[in-house]
């Protein structure tokens, strides 16, 4: 059989045109090249082993890269409200849509005795972190009237009112009328002058942005050393004789005191409500192990708030206190209630 087709015998092959010889080579060339290509994209389609698993180790490193922009934590609690942390997705959304208008916030705060050496940290700290984009009133409740002299200088939109009230003798007798004053002061002196108020303690400070994503109906803030602990070791009241008291299968987190808020209305009904608590206890002669801070759990235990704060927004370092991306709002009260006895010489507790 002869090899090319066209070449019958060596005679013939002499009078093969050249355009039939090359068709032919035309025709061979493709044939090789089909079958090559099919191969090549067999291999393309499944690469080496090695490549597999470079492309493998690149697809892991990229979702860590996108893991550890956001927190490792829930971001809603068990019955649907936000769980609140800085720089994930919905806390910019937050910010953007509250960038577009603006919102009157109150910020209110107790400074009795030797707390009035926090007070000037505390705003100032408050003016480059706080809700900044907004319009903020300070209500400083206090019984020294010259706190302020000379006057801080605030920014634009930012105003800062003095509510005196009366000199208390003591810590112990504050912890009973702190809630009152609280209660009273938004019905009396806030009322509807600001949409939102946000009670803090005055020895902490402002480190990083608080921004709108912290703005919500009633709000509260994650308790630093309590994040993430199972509901047997938090410490809620277990005297069933206390108004605080709460039943082992009640609660679903425990929340500071350092720092909680919302609309106007919802924090009178907190304040109020803790103060009446606190009131009728104080009568019968008890206090909650927690103090104040006990009945302010009591209340949220009953009264879920619809927004809370990750322990960004409130946290000392302990060496109990939870991990956090971003520390917002350190407590400087806290803190050194933390260090022992050279630590607090040294930072002058």
């Amino acid at each position: 059989m002869a090899l090319f087709p066209f070449c019958k015998t060596p005679t013939g092959a002499l009078r093969m045109s050249r355009i039939h010889l090359l068709l032919y080579f035309l025709l061979l060339s493709l044939v090789i090249y089909f079958l090559h290509g099919r191969k090549a994209g067999a291999n393309m389609r499944s690469p080496h082993p090695y490549f597999r698993s470079m492309e493998a180790a690149i697809g892991r490193e990229k979702t860590a890269m996108v893991d550890a922009a956001s927190p490792q934590a829930p971001l809603q609690t068990p019955w649907g409200a936000p769980l609140v942390w800085g720089d994930t997705r919905t806390s910019v959304k937050r910010r953007t849509e509250f960038a577009e208008g603006e919102v009157r916030i109150g910020l209110l705060t107790l400074v009795v005795g030797k707390y009035s050496q926090f007070v000037r940290r505390f705003v100032s700290s408050a003016e480059d972190y706080f809700l900044p984009s907004q319009k903020v009133t300070y209500y400083i409740l206090t019984e020294k009237a010259h706190t302020f002299d000379p006057p801080m200088k605030l920014g634009p939109g930012r105003q800062l009112k003095v509510v005196p009230v009366a000199e208390f003798p003591g810590w112990d007798r504050l912890v009973y009328r702190r809630m009152t004053l609280l209660a009273d002061t938004i019905k009396d002196q806030i009322g509807k002058n600001v949409e939102y108020i946000f009670c803090a303690d005055v020895d902490q400070e402002f480190v990083a942005p608080v921004g709108e994503e912290i703005l919500g109906d009633l709000v509260a803030t994650l308790h630093p050393e309590l994040y993430g602990k199972p509901r047997k070791e938090l410490p809620y009241e277990s005297y069933w004789g206390s108004s605080a008291y709460v039943e082992d299968n009640e609660g679903d987190y425990y929340y500071t005191s350092e720092l909680y808020g919302g609309l106007v209305p919802q924090v009178y009904r907190l304040a109020r409500s803790c103060s009446m608590l606190i009131q009728k206890d104080h009568a019968g002669g008890l206090m909650a192990r927690g103090r104040e801070e006990s009945y302010l759990n009591r209340y949220l235990v009953a009264h879920r708030p619809s927004c809370v704060l990750s322990p960004e927004y409130s946290w000392w370092d302990s060496g109990r206190a939870a991990d956090v991306p971003v520390k917002r709002l350190v407590s400087l009260g806290r803190q050194c209630e933390a260090f022992d006895a050279e630590k607090r010489e040294k930072h002058r507790c």
